[in-house]
């Protein structure tokens, strides 16, 4: 009986939408949950910036992206919030203003050309930022 009890409840468990994998060994839940613009503190990591080529396409949030305008794209940040940017490396910073999405893993941020030349990343490609609410 003890069996029977012990396999109705793992058939269940899968079978229930909010199960975390983690908990069970899976994969390790989102690195950006979603919080309120209000509540959040700011981040560190590592920023990047958008090649020419995506010049004059389309946003996530509809706008065409403009290298020479002071803009961001950032996981979950509502669109038109302002961020300072500050380089750790030299302590630069630069306040931008979310209008896309970034889907990564490995960056925080995708800054637009005008926006890394300001912080001085553009040799180098990627730096380590921090970011904080304005």
């Amino acid at each position: 009986m003890t069996k029977y009890i012990a396999v109705a409840f793992v058939a269940i468990s899968a079978l229930l939408p909010n199960v975390s994998n983690a908990a069970a060994g899976g994969a390790k839940p989102a690195r950006h949950q979603p919080i309120s613009a209000a509540s959040w503190v700011g981040e560190s990591g590592t920023a990047s910036y958008y090649g020419p080529r995506h010049n004059g396409h389309r946003s996530a949030s509809g706008r065409r992206f403009d290298q020479r305008e002071l803009t961001a794209a950032h996981p979950w940040l509502p669109f038109g919030t302002k961020v300072r940017v500050t380089l750790a490396s030299t302590g630069r910073s630069v306040i931008v203003t979310i209008t896309d999405r970034l889907y990564s893993n490995r960056r925080i941020v995708d800054l637009s050309v005008a926006a890394a030349q300001e912080l001085g990343m553009i040799r180098a490609g990627l730096g380590e930022v921090t970011l904080l609410p304005v």
